[in-house]
Order: C-alpha cells, then structure tokens, then sequence
C-alpha cells in the first residue's frame, strides 16, 4: 500500500463540530456575496480554511473528506510537504521573472522533463500557461498558424474553458455561452465518442458543409470532463488518428482534466496507444499553483518570437511545484490512482446493485462518475443534487457534472479506508 506523507495535524475520517455553515463561515459567506462576482458557482456553503491529503478543514474546525480535490487539480494531496518545501525553497529565491523575455532554470528543467514524457516518438516542444482555457487557446492558435486553416472540429458535452476561444470550443452548458456572441468563428460541434458521430463528420459533413482541406484540428478530451466523465467507445480516439491523418488535420488531446496521473496513466490518451499532435495539460500539473501547458511535436511548434507569449505562464515558484509534483506521480501515486480506482468501481458497483437510481461507474483510474436516475430509468439531476448537498452535511465532498452524474476525482493520494468511507456515506445516503 502506498505510504502517504502527512503532517498530522487532520484527522484522516470526516468530523463535524458544528451545524453547517457554522458561525465563522456563515460570516465569510455574508462578506464574499457583498463583493464577489455572482458568476461563481457554489454548490454548497463550504468555506475552507486548510487542507492535507485528502483531508479539508473548515474555518469553524469540521474535517471533509476530499472527493473534489480542488476539481482535479490537487492530485498529489491537499499541502504535501515535499510540494510545500519546493514552493518555500523557490519563493525564497526568485518568485517571479517572466519566462516571455528571461531564462531561469526551473522553466526550463520541468519543460524538460515534460517533454521526455510526451507520448510523441520525438519529444515535444513546450508552452507554459497559466490554465486549461489558456492552454486550449494556445492549442487554437498554433494549429490555425501550422496548417494555415481555419476550420476546427469540437464536441457536444466538451469543456474546454470559459475564455473566448476555448468557451468557442466547449459545448456543455448553454449558461456558458448565452448572451456571449459573437464567439470565435470557425467552430463545429459533432457529438463525442461515437462511431456514429465520426461517420456523420465524414460522410455528411466533410461532403456537405465541411471542407476537410480547410480543418487544422479536431479538439477533443481523451474522457470528457465536465460533459459527465464519459468514456468514448472503443478505437474512437483511433478512428480520429486516422481521420486526421487522412486529411492532414492536427489531433489536439485536452488532458486539462484527465492528464497528471488522474486515469492510471501521466495521460489519459496512453490508455489508446493514440499519438495526438498537441497536448493541453493544466489543473494537477502544479498541486494547486496556477500553471498549465501545451505540448506539441516539436516541427509543429515554429510560431516566432512574439505571436504567442505570456507574462506569468512558467512561473519559476509554480514551476518548481510542477517538478515535483511529477516526481511524486511517478513514485507511486499514479500505481495508486490505478488500485484506488479499481477499489471506488467495485464499491460503486455494489452500490448500484443494491440502489438502481445509482448507475454503474464509469471512468479510469480516480476519474470516476455514475448517473442518478429516477424510477423509470431516465437521468435524474435533482436527486443527484440532493446527494450532493446531504453527503457535505455528512462530511464528504463531491461534485456534479454532465446532466445527473456526480464525479469522483479525489487527491491520487487517496486510501482504501477513505474509499469506504466515502461509499458508506453514499450507501446511509441512498438507504435514507
């Protein structure tokens, strides 16, 4: 079993000492909701002070378990201390001299270390950004420059961020893109993961509408993430390779979700055996800093000086918690994704045999989700909020996605005693 460095200071197992929100965090509550954007969505009123491993506490001292993980961003563990004494030892150095005009070593080193990684047989050549919607604008950028066409291809159900270009790109909520317009032009949507939908891309619309000569990339996510943890059928990510390389298209894989680790595998896409052209990459890159990335082959990354940059993209204090969180994932938390992963399915799936409004899981590694259906079998979004909101008031975190489906996507530090926990919370839940 994977031996998990903590400091000691949580407890390991949920513990609520008040009602919820207690008392400091209803205060805190009342302040945010005076000066912060409406915009936020909050699924319920949890207010945090600190976190370690898997564990959360509130400002009003009650321990959660961390099902969320900050969305899939904290994968090595709320505060690891090897995570922390990198950021510290950095901060106390250079906190900050832009990677767009200057040299420092740990931009370079953890670009180095990504690019051996890359599933490219060569290399790759590396852009630091500062997110997933940032890397996935870059993405767009360098493909429409490379091929020198202007058409992409997208996916119903994608998320691939809420800036211009990459809301252009997903198509999971219309709240994201309602009263936006004009978006970025040049976008088609298909639905995802089917073999029916690549048949309708190449015998309707590359006939019809769609001229193939005129597409530089086809975006898609290795699993779709927010579109509700989906699973593509089998050899779709293929037939896209192959479309691609039919028609000289560039194959972009957005990993922001499923990369670091996250499925059992540094990348998702490594399940397949797919070589993608770009890779965007982010969230648990940097165990919590903002840091993100594209990765490319390195003959298509021949944009010059100035025609993409970024001021804070490669920070050398996010960086050098990027290095270390890679070495981290290798020394076993990626091996634990893989056997915790396997644990929460087989949990899930007794779950689902004993409650049918519950789905059978799906996913990889700790990327996992079911469904909430009604008694007739049809997907059933308000009990799946229910849950939501009664497994917080139980002490465990959870979250929503696609139309009824809660994810599971905990730190990859995660114990097999924390995943029964959590399922016997789900079980009390769905019996009550």
């Amino acid at each position: 079993m994977l031996s998990v460095p903590v400091n000691l200071g949580l407890p390991r197992v949920p513990r609520l000492v008040t009602s919820l929100p207690g008392p400091r965090a209803q205060a805190i509550i009342e302040r945010d909701r005076a000066v912060t954007s409406p915009s936020y969505t909050r699924d319920y009123p949890l207010v945090v002070g600190r976190g370690e491993a898997c564990m959360v506490e509130d400002v009003d001292g009650n321990v959660f378990l961390d099902m969320t993980a900050g969305i899939a961003v904290t994968n090595t563990g709320h505060a690891h201390p090897e995570i922390v004494e990198a950021i510290q030892a950095q901060s106390a150095r250079l906190l900050h001299m832009s990677g767009t005009d200057f040299y420092y070593e740990p931009m370079v080193e953890l670009a180095e270390k990504l690019a051996v990684r890359a599933p490219f047989p060569q290399g790759a050549k590396v852009f630091f950004t500062n997110s997933g919607a940032e890397s996935n604008e870059g993405a767009i950028k360098l493909a429409r420059y490379y091929t020198k066409r202007s058409q992409i291809v997208a996916f119903l159900g994608a998320f691939h961020g809420r800036t211009y270009g990459a809301m252009s790109l997903t198509g999971s909520k219309v709240v994201q893109r309602a009263n936006f317009g004009p978006l970025v032009p040049g976008i088609t949507h298909i639905p995802y993961g089917t073999h029916a939908a690549l048949d309708y891309l190449e015998k309707q619309l590359f006939l019809t509408m769609l001229p193939p000569h005129e597409v530089a990339a086809i975006v898609v996510e290795a699993i779709q993430g927010e579109g509700g943890y989906v699973v593509p059928e089998d050899g779709f990510l293929q037939r896209i390779r192959d479309i691609c390389d039919r028609h000289g298209i560039l194959m972009i894989v957005d990993e922001v979700q499923s990369g670091m680790g996250r499925t059992g595998r540094l990348f998702a896409i490594e399940h397949w055996g797919v070589m993608p052209d770009i890779i965007t990459t982010a969230k648990g890159l940097a165990s919590g800093l903002p840091l993100g990335a594209i990765l490319s082959r390195p003959e298509l990354m021949t944009w010059p000086p100035g025609s993409h940059a970024t001021t804070f993209g490669g920070n050398p204090v996010a960086c050098v918690a990027g290095i270390a969180t890679l070495r981290l994932l290798e020394g076993g938390l990626i091996a634990n994704a893989s056997l915790m992963g396997e644990l929460l399915q087989t949990g899930l799936t007794q779950l689902h045999e004993r409650f049918p409004q519950m789905s059978l899981p799906r996913g990889k590694g700790l990327m996992v989700a079911v469904d909430l259906l009604d008694d007739e079998g049809n997907l059933n979004p308000k009990l799946r909020d229910r849950i939501i909101q009664e497994a917080f008031l139980r002490g465990l975190l959870l979250l929503g996605c696609g139309k009824a489906a809660i994810r599971f996507c905990p730190p990859l530090v995660i114990d097999s005693n924390q995943i029964q926990i959590a399922l016997d919370i789900l079980s009390h839940i769905l019996s009550s």
